[in-house]
């Protein structure tokens, strides 16, 4: 499963005068950068602890990571994992303190947003890997700063297109495949849309990770090459904001009918009353369970070239950490191990960031979507995520802009200038 960007991959980072508040001293009452020690192990000799602080895991799966600890200290008996499992809202704001307080766990988890951030810090230890061959490629390289490997990838997921079969049928349209364009899903879900009956073609949110997506697939960049100013008032860009703004209230519901309220997509596409949908595959545990549901997946359909979002979670040691060599075995064991792989597979956690596709099979023979190999087939071009220190405030104003366009408070072009002018005020 070799990936590869829909456009040359570069780490974007600006104004990292920001970032001082990660260098920051603080008071605590004691240290993570001592060398702790556990139980002996069978040999006698102390175990060596390696605290380990994750979000990924709440809310469900605390009991699958704890069989990949398990089986980690099995083939290690001299070391001692012990985790700490956050909710994700309480997550980054209790590793900041802890960072800054230099009370920080051995290793830790980051999404592929803050690992650079994190990274250009100087928070984070280099990790020796032994069997870098074992990861997807690109995903591997999302975890590499200033030519170091400073984590992991610890799982992905990325974004496809869901359609309804008994919609496709009513209408007399043939399923979407992957050599789909945008026009191609535009005129399918204008045949589908039946505002009267409730029922709507396509659903799109209009927000920042929908918008870079698209400026990809329409063979734009959403920051310059040297990642030092956006640059989206753009043909490219006028054409990824239109293909979102302007299919709402003809092929997809608008803010009025309720588009952006908490789970009203995917109720929609529950009750049977939507064509397409551009969701995660997190959803296929809870479209599984809805009966007489007939649905399925494709590669999201693209412009002047292909461009699926992926989002990448990894795992990093840390430079204050005295157990360096320890966090990391035990960060590749979570990273890339057979076992690790069986039970995310097992468990439908995600997905593992290794190279071997032989080893998606049980995921593949999985159903429902019948076409699982949408997933893998969408790794072919992805679009990751651009960058900045203000990375919230740059979503915000992305956000805020598309909105006054769909709004028609603004037409696209004007929308899009104010928001290249605001994000680049912000991240000078």
């Amino acid at each position: 499963m070799a990936l590869r960007m829909s456009k040359p991959f570069t780490v974007k980072l600006l104004a990292l005068s920001t970032l001082s508040v990660l260098a920051l001293s603080a008071c605590s009452q004691g240290s993570a950068t001592k060398q702790e020690t556990a139980a002996p192990s069978e040999g006698g000799d102390p175990k060596t602890v390696v605290r380990y602080m994750n979000f990924s895991a709440n809310g469900g799966n605390e009991e699958t990571l704890g069989a990949i600890e398990a089986a980690f200290e099995a083939a290690n008996s001299d070391i001692d994992v012990q985790i700490e499992t956050l909710p994700y809202d309480d997550y980054f704001t209790k590793l900041q303190t802890a960072v800054a307080g230099k009370t920080v766990s051995d290793a830790f988890e980051l999404n592929y947003e803050n690992f650079v951030t994190y990274a250009a810090s100087g928070a984070l230890a280099e990790i020796p890997v032994s069997n870098a061959a074992a990861y997807s490629p690109r995903v591997f390289e999302a975890f590499q700063h200033d030519g170091k490997q400073l984590g992991l990838p610890v799982s992905f997921s990325n974004v496809v297109l869901f359609y309804n079969k008994d919609l496709f049928d009513k209408a007399g349209l043939d399923y979407p495949t992957a050599d789909w364009t945008w026009q191609d899903e535009q005129k399918a879900a204008e045949a589908i849309t039946d505002k009267a009956a409730g029922v709507w073609g396509d659903y799109q949110p209009i927000s920042f990770h929908e918008f870079y997506k698209a400026l990809e697939q329409a063979g734009g960049s959403f920051l310059n090459e040297d990642g030092t100013a956006a640059t989206i008032a753009t043909p490219e860009g006028e054409a990824a904001a239109k293909w979102l703004v302007e299919k709402s209230g003809t092929s997809m519901p608008t803010e009025a009918d309720g588009a952006g309220t908490p789970d009203f997509d995917t109720n929609l596409f529950k009750e049977g009353k939507l064509g397409m949908w551009h969701s995660g595959i997190w959803m296929f545990g809870g479209l599984a369970e809805v009966e007489d549901l007939n649905w399925d997946i494709a590669v999201e359909p693209g412009d002047a070239q292909k461009a699926s979002a992926l989002f990448a979670n990894g795992a990093a040691v840390s430079a204050t950490s005295q157990n360096v060599e320890a966090a990391a075995k035990w960060v590749e064991f979570l990273t890339s191990s057979k076992e690790m792989v069986d039970l995310r597979l097992e468990k439908a956690w995600e997905l593992p960031p290794v190279a071997d596709d032989a080893l998606f099979a049980p995921y593949l023979e999985q159903t429902p979507p019948a076409n699982r190999q949408a997933v893998i087939d969408s790794l072919d071009a992805i679009a990751m995520p651009p960058v900045v220190v203000q990375q919230q405030e740059m979503q915000d104003i992305v956000g805020e802009e598309l909105s006054n366009a769909a709004a028609g408070r603004k037409d696209v072009a004007t929308a899009l200038k104010d928001a290249q002018e605001r994000i680049n005020n912000v991240i000078k």
